[in-house]
């Protein structure tokens, strides 16, 4: 098993008490960090670990995607530190992360980071699609993406 303490992480992240697979969880309004959710994850015993950053693209649905902002609900953090949980209780892995960011976003900013890390890299894998998937589904964070010309649209809201 990897080393239980946390990693250096920022002050506002949620490294929780008790359940040293879940290493870092937050929703913050600054720039993401790849490395920060790299170095939560860090252990000897780890041979996979993956890492997924989702970014802005230029385009949706073959429109032109000018920026957007993400909200989040009171509950999005709760809700993303329950869903790394579960997807650690699913996967045999040794860490997972995920970090989201809400507000105003240019393109190419990233959104999200998540990652995890297991003995072997399939675990890894398996893992992480399951974490970005079931974060996309069930956390609620909302994107308000404006269109080149014009048009705006909510995405994931309920």
């Amino acid at each position: 098993m990897t080393d239980p303490m946390p990693h250096s992480v920022a002050d506002d992240a949620i490294v929780v008490p008790g359940d040293p697979t879940v290493r870092l969880v937050a929703i913050r309004e600054e720039e993401l960090d790849v490395t920060e959710v790299l170095d939560a994850l860090d252990g000897a015993a780890d041979g996979g670990v993956t890492l997924f950053v989702g970014r802005v693209r230029d385009h949706d649905g073959g429109r032109d995607v000018a920026g957007l902002g993400y909200s989040a609900h009171p509950t999005a953090l709760a809700r993303l530190t329950e869903v790394c949980r579960e997807v650690a209780a699913r996967h045999p892995v040794h860490g997972v992360a995920a970090v989201h960011r809400v507000g105003t976003l240019a393109i190419g900013d990233a959104a999200v980071v998540i990652g995890t890390a297991a003995a072997h890299r399939d675990v890894a894998f398996a893992a992480s699609r399951d974490l970005i998937d079931t974060l996309k589904a069930e956390v609620p964070i909302w994107k308000h993406q404006r269109f080149a010309d014009g048009e705006e649209e909510w995405v994931g809201t309920p």
